[in-house]
């Protein structure tokens, strides 16, 4: 299968998709911005390779001919998603991306209905950023169909990349956010805690954040009170709630950048080791106006593992699918059990 386009395949998750592809067999087309970069990944594996910026419509407009679909895996999606989803409509090509951006979701779900028209589909969140989550949030919709509060929360076991540390840096000036009657509603950052049970044996701190599912587990289930939580730790929770009051200075200008540099020289990712052994835990909880709960676990591989693994899987499988167009969740695409399909990945209701 060679029909379709990764963009962004010189980073670090873009690496990772590249590679599992080439281990199955695939050769898709790989491209990005730097032209150095990108030859360098594809001579590695063998696969053709196009350098080119999101800029030049003309340049991605070529490279999608004849595609069946894209895997976007260069952030920060705030700034990308845009230009590749218009060339994705212009061509007919299925929209695909690893985003947990909040932005980027409610954007890419107001072009749902230019999809259907052109009979492709836009299935952002395709990797741990939000596939777990909110594959657990269909199940428990499901088994509590009258909920109206979900709550999420998760727990990593590994260092995050350079991306992800730039897309954190992007966004932490804008504080916190949750669903609050269908609304997405902006809250201070570490808005809330929770003791959060991961696991049988042990519970761990837990903030709000403002993830990806405060937009698409409200598409995925229509519940419409919603709140995710991260693991945390004292310290980090401390220096989460200082950013109330100074994030702004990381809005712009020489702080900014003396942070990015400071990421782009320190910040490496996951090592092999890490990716191969650490395990990442998944809770979630539903309530309904009868005090009715219920509560499921998700035990799943390393973030950045599974990420590759379930990019490159929905990728195949929207290729291979004849009726699915439109603005889609993972969910919402490939089912509640989409996130089981991935090895490693079990579930538990509590």
């Amino acid at each position: 299968m060679n029909d379709f386009l990764i963009y962004g395949a010189y980073g670090f998750t873009g690496k990772l998709i590249a590679r599992k592809a080439h281990e199955k067999g695939l050769a898709p087309l790989l491209a990005g911005r730097d032209e150095e970069k990108t030859k360098e990944i594809a001579t590695e594996l063998g696969l053709p390779w196009r350098a080119f910026s999101l800029g030049d419509s003309q340049s991605l407009d070529e490279a999608l001919k004849g595609k069946k679909a894209v895997i976007h895996a260069a952030g920060p999606y705030s700034a990308t998603a845009k230009p590749m989803v218009e060339a994705c409509l212009r061509n007919g090509v299925h929209y695909l991306d690893i985003t947990g951006e909040l932005e980027v979701f409610e954007y890419l779900a107001t072009l749902d209905s230019q999809a259907k028209e052109k009979g492709i589909a836009l299935v952002p969140g395709t990797g741990f950023d939000v596939v777990p989550t909110d594959c657990l949030a269909a199940h428990l919709k499901e088994q509590l169909p009258d909920a109206h509060l979900l709550e999420l929360a998760f727990k990593g076991g590994s260092n995050m990349s350079r991306g992800t540390a730039l897309t954190m840096l992007e966004n932490i000036h804008k504080g916190g956010a949750v669903r609050r009657d269908g609304a997405i509603t902006k809250v201070p950052g570490a808005w809330r805690t929770r003791e959060i049970p991961y696991r049988k044996d042990k519970s761990s701190l837990s903030v709000s954040i403002p993830w990806g599912d405060v937009s698409t587990a409200y598409h995925s289930t229509g519940i419409p009170n919603i709140i995710v939580y991260t693991a945390t730790s004292p310290k980090s929770l401390k220096m989460m709630r200082l950013m109330r009051h100074i994030g702004w200075l990381l809005k712009g200008g020489p702080l900014k950048s003396v942070a990015e540099k400071q990421i782009r020289k320190k910040v490496k990712g996951p090592d092999d080791e890490a990716r191969k052994n650490n395990r990442c835990y998944v809770w979630g909880e539903v309530k309904n106006h009868d005090g009715e709960v219920k509560q499921a676990v998700l035990e799943t591989p390393e973030a950045y593992r599974l990420t590759a693994e379930s990019a490159l899987l929905a990728a195949q499988k929207i290729m291979q699918s004849k009726d699915k167009s439109g603005f889609m969740t993972p969910s919402m695409a490939f089912g509640k059990d989409y996130v089981l399909e991935i090895e490693g990945a079990e579930r538990k209701d509590l």
